[in-house]
């Protein structure tokens, strides 16, 4: 086991990294990308697509599927390798380790996590590995969700538990190897941990994100099993599932993995975003159900404050705001909405007045954004959740791919999911082979 003396050397080291690259002209590499990870210098040869499985279409499995995205390649924007789990567990999210040789990815339905190696052969990863175990290990932690890279060590957060399936979770600590380390208990109104809790504290999870200067890790909040696996339109129809939701964001001392504040943030905040700038002491964040921007900032007499900055879209419509990517400059916000199928693009130059600038539809359902960290291209998917997706002729399934000029989406490729019996795309991670070459 790594002493405590190496994780801090480690830590010390990834963040004088992370202040180099601050400093450093802009390079290929997707932005919400923990700080603790190397970057691609360069295109990026690749993009990962984590996908859910679809009884009857293909092989029915959940798979990674890679996508050549060099220019000028012959399979440029198809689909050139596809490694399955041989089973489906709500595929969702994932995320490479700080070493980027293995990327793990997990189902919110079983609680598996798939452990794939990267490095070997990076145009065709392989499953290496799957930990079976999480509920048990974790003290009754239920549905994995984003794997964040720290020195050494992989986060999970959880989204569920195994008392009730409601959204009362933990972050969840592994060795790179697999070998589970804590859980980490998120603060409620029952037992703070010590946290000072603004209105409400509900316990509920869903990302997490580290800004190592501060010693800052923030956390936000969805729903539980309960709500997550449920068919969408009956869950709307349901005024006690819709009290279900997460209301908070956790800012935590990273070092000790303790609690520190609790912010009322209603309405299901999710992705979160740290601004990359070395004096840029904020984050983002997007409220799903009442459609707004959150500020999380540290204000001039040094107390970290959260609070709604714009609106997206029109919030009586619930345009749903899924995913959010950040510009590698701190200027760009890119948010998705689900249920129009929309991006829209704000100018956050000044995070406490974001303006839109730019507004596309990139299909009927849009959910998943990644962005290039020289901010010259843009990748969207689609699914949200199985039980959650469009019906019928509005289950748009594909990956798009668009340069992006700094007004306008330009595309470029479009890969049909369903056409092509892969199943349901979601999380999308970029990869290039010239980081294992030696």
């Amino acid at each position: 086991m790594e002493t405590v003396g190496g994780v801090l050397r480690r830590f010390i080291g990834a963040a004088g990294l992370l202040l180099a690259t601050a400093a450093a002209p802009a390079v290929a590499d997707e932005t919400c990308m923990s700080p603790f990870m190397p970057k691609i210098t360069g295109q990026e040869d690749y993009v990962y697509v984590w996908t859910l499985g679809v009884e009857g279409m293909g092989d029915g499995s959940d798979k990674l599927v890679t996508v050549d995205v060099r220019p000028g390649s012959a399979t440029y924007g198809k689909v050139i390798a596809s490694a399955p789990v041989g089973s489906r567990n709500e595929a969702h999210h994932g995320g490479f380790t700080d070493d980027r040789r293995y990327f793990w990815t997990s189902g919110l339905d079983t609680s598996r996590i798939f452990i794939f190696d990267i490095h070997t052969d990076p145009a065709r990863p392989k499953l290496e590995r799957t930990i079976e175990d999480f509920v048990q290990a974790s003290g009754g932690v239920v549905g994995p969700h984003g794997a964040y890279a720290l020195p050494g060590r992989m986060l999970m957060s959880g989204l569920s538990n195994a008392k009730d399936g409601g959204g009362r979770t933990a972050l969840v600590e592994y060795t790179n190897d697999g070998r589970f380390l804590a859980s980490h208990w998120m603060p409620t109104a029952e037992d703070p941990r010590g946290a000072e809790i603004e209105k409400v504290a509900d316990g509920y999870g869903y990302d997490q994100r580290v800004l190592p200067r501060r010693n800052a890790l923030l956390t936000s909040s969805f729903t539980g099993k309960s709500n997550y696996m449920r068919n969408f339109g009956e869950m709307l129809k349901d005024p006690e599932a819709m009290t279900r939701f997460g209301q908070t964001v956790v800012l935590w001392d990273f070092h000790e993995r303790k609690p520190r504040k609790v912010f009322h943030v209603p309405g299901a905040p999710l992705e979160i975003r740290w601004a990359w700038g070395p004096t840029h002491d904020y984050a983002f964040t997007t409220t799903a159900l009442t459609s707004k921007i959150w500020l999380i900032h540290l204000d001039a007499d040094g107390e970290w404050k959260a609070k709604a900055v714009a609106d997206v879209g029109n919030p009586s419509d619930i345009p749903l705001p899924v995913d959010i990517s950040l510009s590698a400059d701190d200027r760009t916000l890119f948010v998705d909405t689900f249920m129009d199928g929309k991006v829209r693009v704000f100018d956050v130059s000044d995070p406490h007045a974001p303006k839109q600038i730019h507004e596309e539809t990139i299909g009927r359902q849009v959910n998943m954004v990644s962005q290039s960290w020289d901010g010259q291209r843009v990748y969207f998917t689609t699914s949200l959740l199985a039980n959650w997706d469009k019906k019928g002729a509005d289950n748009d399934q594909f990956i798009k791919g668009y340069d992006w000029d700094g007004r306008k989406l330009h595309h470029r490729f479009t890969i049909d999911f369903n056409a092509e019996k892969l199943g349901r795309p979601h999380i999308m991670r970029l990869g290039a082979a010239s980081l294992y070459a030696n």
